[in-house]
């Protein structure tokens, strides 16, 4: 059942489930940016006629699996996130905090499903899936230093216990 607008306003926190799932979704995609060029290196030695190095396959191989489990785990948090809802932003937030944290939340949401699709398609199709999907790197990597400058700016400068909601269950 999906919450209405009421049950919605009446949410005070993150479930266990959806703490956790942002965590693990979030250091997996922190290990994807680490490793993810071994994919890269891995397809040019296979178009080169080369073999891969061992370490090159197994990371490539890491990077594929963990792809596709984001995918998944992203699935399950936006059903979470629909049935249980979010709270609201803490108060005195001007509407234009407001505006930007839930467009960056949406963002983000949209690059965990359409990066991983990318990815595939790349892999299975090559370009341009492959260009976009590449691309979608260093607008990860913004959105990421952006989404913590923000949780950092709501915990240290107006200490309004933004950043507490994502670590401690309601």
């Amino acid at each position: 059942m999906t919450m209405t607008t009421d049950q919605i306003g009446g949410v005070q926190g993150y479930t266990i489930y959806q703490i956790g799932l942002h965590w693990v979704i979030a250091a997996l995609v922190f290990v994807q940016l680490i490793f993810g060029e071994s994919m890269t290196e891995a397809i040019e030695a296979v178009e080169e006629g080369k073999t891969a190095s061992a370490l090159t396959g197994n990371l490539a191989g890491m990077h594929y699996y963990f792809g596709i489990a984001i995918l998944a785990l992203v699935a399950v948090r936006l059903a979470l996130r629909l049935k249980n809802g979010a709270p609201p932003p803490p108060t005195e937030t001007s509407r234009a905090i407001e505006l930007a944290g839930s467009v960056s939340h949406w963002l983000f949401y949209a690059l965990l499903v359409v990066v991983p699709v990318t990815g595939l398609l790349g892999y299975y199709y090559g370009d341009p899936y492959g260009e976009w999907h590449t691309f979608a790197k260093p607008v990860f990597i913004g959105l990421i230093a952006l989404h913590a400058a923000a949780s950092l700016y709501h915990q240290f400068w107006r200490k309004d216990g933004l950043l507490t909601r994502m670590l401690k269950p309601k």
